[in-house]
């Protein structure tokens, strides 16, 4: 997985991985658990996972928002809970916080003292604040994977650049010249050929062979 800053990436957040955190209120447990969903089977394949793990629950609150920007997805359920008390203000939470193609379910056991309506919702609210506060994030970016042919002796001096232009090393193979496979960010890939040109006296390029989006992780 790469690490990348740039303008060339999708205008929300996804979660890297899946994440867990857990408090309690009163005697009850909220244990929220967080992660990427990028279709809304994938979605619902988390959702009954969880519900399976937590069978014996009280409540498993879902909520998902697929998609970003201006083409959103969005979902969230009650579970049970009163109306407008657990899945909305997680939901809120989730659009507040930049997420995107995002999953979070919200396991409540009951620990026998009413919370009421507004103690359920600062319950739900920090349950998904927990969990989105915490969660390591990453953009979709789009990036190419390119191959070329090099001698021995410039095998260093490449293996740094890829590294300057926040590319990454996917392959070598050592038969005759090396012939590597890397990977970059789109919107640096025009700038390591340009390196290229100048450590080989313009003789070597990288081809393009692939062209696709990756989950890139943000540098701070």
């Amino acid at each position: 997985m790469l690490d990348y800053n740039s303008s060339m990436k999708t205008d929300y957040f996804v979660p890297l991985t899946e994440i867990r955190r857990e408090h309690g209120v009163l005697r009850s447990r909220f244990i929220a658990t967080l992660a990427p969903a990028f279709s809304i089977d994938e979605a619902r394949t988390f959702m009954r996972r969880i519900r399976a793990e937590f069978v014996d629950a009280s409540h498993n609150v879902p909520v998902y928002i697929i998609g970003g920007g201006n083409t959103v997805t969005e979902y969230f359920s009650d579970d049970g809970e009163p109306s407008g008390t657990s899945g909305k203000p997680a939901l809120a939470v989730m659009r507040g916080s930049g997420l995107g193609d995002a999953v979070l379910v919200i396991t409540r056991y009951f620990g026998g003292t009413l919370l009421g309506t507004g103690g359920l919702v600062k319950a739900y609210t920090e349950a998904a604040q927990s969990v989105v506060n915490a969660v390591e994030r990453g953009q979709r970016v789009p990036v190419h994977v390119v191959m070329m042919a090099i001698p021995y002796n410039l095998l260093e001096r490449v293996r740094l650049l890829v590294s300057k232009n926040q590319g990454k090393v996917l392959g070598e193979d050592y038969a005759g010249d090396i012939t590597v496979t890397l990977q970059f960010p789109v919107d640096n890939f025009e700038e390591f050929q340009k390196d290229m040109r100048e450590i080989s006296a313009g003789k070597i390029q990288a081809e393009v062979i692939e062209t696709k989006e990756e989950i890139v992780r943000m540098s701070p």
